[in-house]
């Protein structure tokens, strides 16, 4: 008999090769195609969620429970709306700042208060009781350093991040508040480990010597006060060239982009953190059965070796868009060709 999913992902942590790559199927909207219901009403209660998941897991055989809901969440405990989509996430509606006098006027929201930020520690206070310690279950929280993006627009963050230094030096304040909260929060709920979405410290985004001087340090302050492990992920963003820097925030797991060598990541991180990645989910949307699988298998050559691997997508979100055919085919092929020890060679095109 196998392992259990979470001591295959433990022992994957340590180092060890256990007996099959992990993989991590991030699905998060696919529970309420499941349920006959639209996107709005899955995430309307806690119980859709966990039910979404668990059925999710038991069709897909994959090792985790992930208890994200969506990122607009933490916007709208800001004060942000919420805007919905058939087809896709949630997304963030307007900014909760629009002056440099209101960002210096921002407070850190208590989680308790936020309806929505309470139906997440409810499912996954569900999905620890379902998981029984067999499965680990996956909590998120968004950078202080990336959050701004949500909170003010994408140009306005870049502007008051490069010219107004005492606004955002107020803003990482209260974000870093509210993120050690909230996260130490899901740690208390069930969440066996964190992943910390932070898109704009990756050099796709941010030049490395700014992040050192600014979302480096934001990580480095908010990891300390987290209770439990914490993942970092950049969100399909590249993140070899600040890589040596992220590592020493202590995190010990980084989620890799499509557009990465991921080779070369495992190399960077041997013998100090795990790598996960890194299928495309936007490609994936129209694989075959057998590009699905060559996928699986280029991926699980380059970085499952010696450990420290787990197989998911780039992003930490399957698109909504994404087949259930294809989510099968990369089952099958992580459960066919991810038991070690592992071909060494990928699979000829």
């Amino acid at each position: 008999m196998g392992l259990t999913s979470a001591a295959r992902v433990r022992r994957t942590l340590s180092g060890e090769e256990p007996d099959r790559v992990p993989w991590f199927l991030l699905v998060t909207l696919h529970g309420a195609r499941e349920l006959g219901l639209s996107i709005r009403e899955y995430f309307s209660k806690p119980e859709h969620v966990v039910e979404g998941q668990l059925r999710m897991r038991a069709r897909y055989r994959h090792d985790c429970l992930y208890g994200f809901f969506f990122a607009a969440l933490e916007a709208q405990a800001f004060g942000s709306d919420v805007l919905w989509f058939d087809d896709g996430p949630p997304n963030a509606g307007r900014p909760v700042a629009s002056s440099h006098e209101q960002i210096l006027g921002l407070a850190p929201p208590r989680v308790a208060d936020h309806r929505g930020l309470c139906d997440v520690l409810v499912a996954l206070e569900g999905m620890k009781r379902a998981a029984a310690g067999e499965v680990p279950v996956i909590g998120v929280i968004m950078s202080p350093f990336s959050l701004p993006i949500m909170q003010l627009g994408f140009e306005r963050y870049l502007d008051v991040l490069l010219e107004h230094r005492e606004a955002f030096l107020h803003l990482m304040r209260v974000n870093e508040e509210f993120c050690v909260e909230w996260g130490n929060a899901q740690l208390a709920a069930g969440a066996d480990v964190l992943v910390y979405f932070d898109p704009v410290a990756s050099s796709t985004i941010t030049p490395r010597a700014l992040y050192v001087e600014t979302g480096f340090e934001v990580a480095r302050r908010t990891l300390a006060r987290l209770k439990g492990p914490v993942a970092t992920h950049f969100a399909s963003g590249r993140c070899l060239g600040v890589l040596d820097d992220v590592l020493k925030t202590g995190t010990p797991a980084i989620g890799v982009g499509s557009l990465e060598d991921l080779a070369a990541v495992k190399a960077a991180c041997a013998g100090r953190a795990t790598v996960v990645g890194n299928l495309n989910g936007i490609e994936m949307r129209h694989w075959s059965d057998a590009e699905a699988e060559a996928a699986v298998r280029a991926a699980i050559a380059q970085g499952a070796p010696g450990g420290r691997f787990v197989l998911s997508d780039q992003h930490g979100e399957i698109p909504f868009q994404v087949p259930e055919r294809v989510l099968m085919a990369v089952s099958d092929a992580v459960h066919r060709f991810g038991r070690y020890p592992i071909e060494q060679s990928p699979p000829s095109p």
